[in-house]
């Protein structure tokens, strides 16, 4: 089957995580990334180990790290700040769809790489920049990192225990969700983009930044400040409007126990044997369990320990309440929903063997994405492209020459 983006040519010149995020969903989708790496070098993340991933030939190796993001694509080395390297660059972008860069602001236009340049090129070029903070604003010129915009965008003061609490404090989330959503915004913006051009014949600048992303991610704790006037504080794993809503230590681990409404209360009350608490004035209602958290909390701490964590996760499968292991990454993978959804799956390289990677997310059942290109080795692409452009072996000689590739 033909795949949904089959036809569309990405140049990919972002590093790290957000950009090639986004790209990596753009090559599941079907289209052609070419990502452009510097030569000798490549992707920063190349490097981000241990662990590293051992190529078949024994001088290569990359860190595990990129291969989270960069299945799919076809890895090209160019410097475009040498003139013969641009000119390259400039003959893909006059081929390509969309094009991904998270260079600092301004930092691609001096070699006339910015979009108001190449959309008189290619006007209809969909033109895509992350960055931490905007091409706009006090902040446009800083740096932006995903830890220190969980910081400024407000997610560590809503992360972590309590200031009150024995090892309380902001923490930051355990992966980088910033970047992560910052690349599924950019997915969503350019394929909003890419169907506006079928209507009007025209691409468009795309303007992503990392702290706007973190912003609109807050969700209903911006709501609870911009629409109820309540600075939500860190209350650790709770949930600042649903009780019960946290974990709870069973007698040989821990669970999460996420009960969404009275009905699943009463149905988790009945199985461990409480049901008079689903009748107590305190706990009828949602409402009125978050005014009374820290009594009904209380006595759920004293009665989930009289059970484990399997005979938990068994009664609320028998009867209907949400509750669920607290899984080490291992035991993630070793879950048998996790499994017969095939989430893990083997991809073959010439340059590193067969390679196990996580599956995307998206399911299709006209245009299935296909698994055919694990991460590439740092310009294993390089001549094929050149080629499809009419390079010659020559040409290509002069460019290695002049250290253009």
């Amino acid at each position: 089957m033909a795949a949904a983006l089959q036809g569309v040519t990405v140049l990919d010149l972002s590093r790290i995580l957000a950009g090639p995020w986004s790209t990596q969903n753009l090559a599941d989708l079907g289209a052609d990334v070419i990502k452009v790496e510097r030569p000798g070098q490549g992707d920063d993340t190349r490097s981000w180990g241990p662990p590293f991933v051992q190529g078949t030939d024994p001088s290569t190796k990359d860190a595990a790290y990129f291969f989270c993001c960069n299945r799919g694509k076809r890895s090209v080395t160019l410097d475009f700040t040498i003139e013969q390297g641009r000119e390259v660059l400039i003959e893909l972008v006059r081929k390509a769809d969309v094009l991904v860069e998270n260079y600092k602001v301004g930092g691609l236009k001096k070699y006339g790489l910015d979009y108001d340049t190449l959309s008189k090129i290619n006007p209809k070029l969909i033109y895509c920049s992350i960055t931490g903070f905007g091409q706009t604003g006090p902040y446009a010129a800083r740096p932006g990192y995903d830890a220190l915009v969980q910081a400024m965008g407000g997610l560590m003061s809503i992360t972590g225990e309590s200031d009150s609490t024995p090892g309380g404090g902001p923490q930051k989330v355990g992966v980088a969700v910033v970047d992560v959503l910052t690349g599924l915004y950019a997915t969503s913006a350019i394929l909003a983009a890419l169907y506006h051009r079928t209507q009007s014949g025209q691409g468009q600048y795309i303007d992503i930044a990392l702290l706007d992303v973190q912003v609109a991610a807050l969700a209903n704790q911006a709501s609870n400040y911009v629409l109820g006037g309540q600075v939500p504080q860190r209350i650790g794993s709770a949930h600042p409007s649903i009780v019960p809503y946290q974990p709870f230590a069973c007698a040989d681990g821990h669970v999460m126990l996420a009960i969404g409404n009275d009905t699943q209360f009463a149905a988790f009350c009945r199985a461990a044997d409480c049901e008079g608490l689903a009748q107590d004035e305190r706990f009828r209602n949602n409402a009125l369990r978050v005014q009374h958290r820290e009594a009904l909390v209380d006595i759920l701490h004293e009665r989930m320990g009289l059970k484990t964590v399997d005979q938990w996760c068994q009664l609320a499968t028998d009867n209907g309440f949400p509750c669920g292991p607290i899984n080490t990454i291992d035991r993630v993978f070793a879950d048998p929903q996790v499994q017969a959804r095939e989430l893990r799956v083997s991809v073959p390289s010439e340059g590193y063997g067969t390679v196990d990677l996580v599956a995307s997310p998206m399911r299709f059942s006209g245009t299935p994405i296909s698994y055919d290109m694990a991460p590439p080795l740092l310009g294993e692409h390089t001549e094929a492209v050149l080629a499809e452009l009419g390079l010659d072996e020559k040409a290509v000689a002069n460019l290695r020459s002049a250290k253009a590739i």
